[in-house]
């Protein structure tokens, strides 16, 4: 093959390729489509296309790290007048399950790290969760009040098949005949039957497992690493038939993605056992905005603007409304149309009957635990007996 003319080689400056941002794609397995800087970073950065080729496969390849904390304290209180509990517990922060959807997402930039990619790929561990909270229900004057685990982030997430933090804090529970409400979208929890089930037939316990869609292929990219559709209605079936109560929640609905399946899902729900349901329009604070868009342009991007157009008639004109009367559920006319289609649905399955599902636990029946282990530094444990005398 002949040399080509040496101007034929080089392109002049000005025809050359411009070069920039990477243009968003979706990577397998994970939710999030960038690695979004938080609120909090100083610096600027931004990824750049600087021409040099690179294996796309080992680039979209985020590998999960788990890091153990060891947290202060293990319970966290709410006074907010649309949440149904006033006490969670969050064994893990960060979670892999990627749901794009998150609204935890934001916490991970008190981390110095990223709500996007980070946020699912870079975990923490609460390794000493169950000791906090065998320390906390030993306090003197302690008053049982159901605790919400999972509420944050998922109490069931992959890593607690191995590190069973979550199963750990449950026994404790379990001892001390505490109230608890368990919310998640993984079969995992069908492993703690054996715990969840005695407690729930002293009223001491009930799950609610949420279901975004039915779709598995919407599920794939909006919860990645999440139980599929399917099997998050036979884990609903197998926690009912043990006598678990099963709540369903559909949240958050998309408009014009999981929208018009609100009656659907809610149907499969009943069939499978569910007793009661809820639902939560889609929120987007903060960092969850600009995620969210990234989403729906990689996924969607064919309706992008008309799912946007959709929420911002349910916030007023705005991508997002904090207010309390309005954050779960929106406002305006799309919002009572949704409203009006639940309320419908829910009532014509039947399954109405078990709404105030965390009011109808029982904690008079609570003990103190029987050991309770020391603070750092502070010398040995005692037992319950110890703590009662004072």
């Amino acid at each position: 093959m002949p040399d080509r003319p040496l101007e034929k080689q080089r392109q002049p400056v000005d025809e050359q390729p411009m070069l920039g941002p990477r243009p968003l794609a979706a990577r397998k397995g994970r939710g999030a489509v960038s690695n979004l800087q938080g609120r909090y970073e100083v610096n600027g950065r931004e990824e750049f296309d600087d021409g040099w080729e690179r294996d796309e496969d080992e680039a979209s390849t985020i590998r999960t790290v788990v890091t153990d904390e060891h947290a202060k304290s293990i319970l966290s209180r709410n006074a907010s007048p649309d949440v149904p509990f006033n006490v969670s517990l969050n064994p893990y922060r960060g979670c892999e399950h990627g749901c794009i959807y998150c609204f935890a997402r934001p916490t991970h930039s008190y981390l110095g790290l990223s709500p996007g990619l980070d946020f699912e790929s870079r975990l923490f561990a609460k390794v000493n969760a169950a000791e906090l909270l065998r320390r906390e229900l030993a306090k003197p004057g302690y008053v049982p009040e159901h605790i919400a685990i999972g509420v944050n982030t998922d109490a069931y997430q992959p890593c607690e098949r191995e590190l069973r933090l979550t199963r750990a804090v449950l026994e404790v529970l379990s001892e001390c005949q505490h109230p608890v409400g368990l919310i998640t979208k993984s079969s995992l929890i069908e492993r703690d039957i054996d715990l969840i089930a005695a407690m729930a037939a002293k009223s001491q316990a009930c799950a609610a497992i949420t279901l975004t869609t039915l779709d598995p292929e919407i599920s794939r990219t909006l919860e990645p690493r999440a139980a599929a559709p399917a099997r998050r209605l036979r884990t609903i079936r197998t926690l009912t038939e043990a006598g678990i109560p099963v709540s369903v929640s559909v949240a958050p609905i998309i408009p014009f993605v999981t929208e018009p399946e609100i009656e659907r899902i809610l149907e499969a729900a009943r069939d499978a056992g569910a007793v009661g349901a809820h639902y939560t329009v889609l929120r987007l604070p903060w960092e969850v905005n600009p995620l969210f868009q990234e989403w729906l342009q990689a996924h969607f991007p064919d309706r992008a603007q008309r799912v946007m157009n959709r929420i911002r008639d349910l916030r007023g004109g705005k991508d997002y409304d904090s207010d309390f009367s309005k954050r779960m559920q929106g406002e305006g006319i799309w919002s009572d149309l949704i409203r009006q289609r639940f309320t419908k649905a829910v009532d014509r399955l039947g399954m109405g009957e078990y709404r105030g599902r965390f009011s109808r636990l029982d904690g008079s029946q609570f003990r103190k635990p029987l050991i309770v282990p020391a603070a750092p530094g502070k010398g040995s444990g005692k037992s319950a007996g110890q703590l009662d005398l004072f």
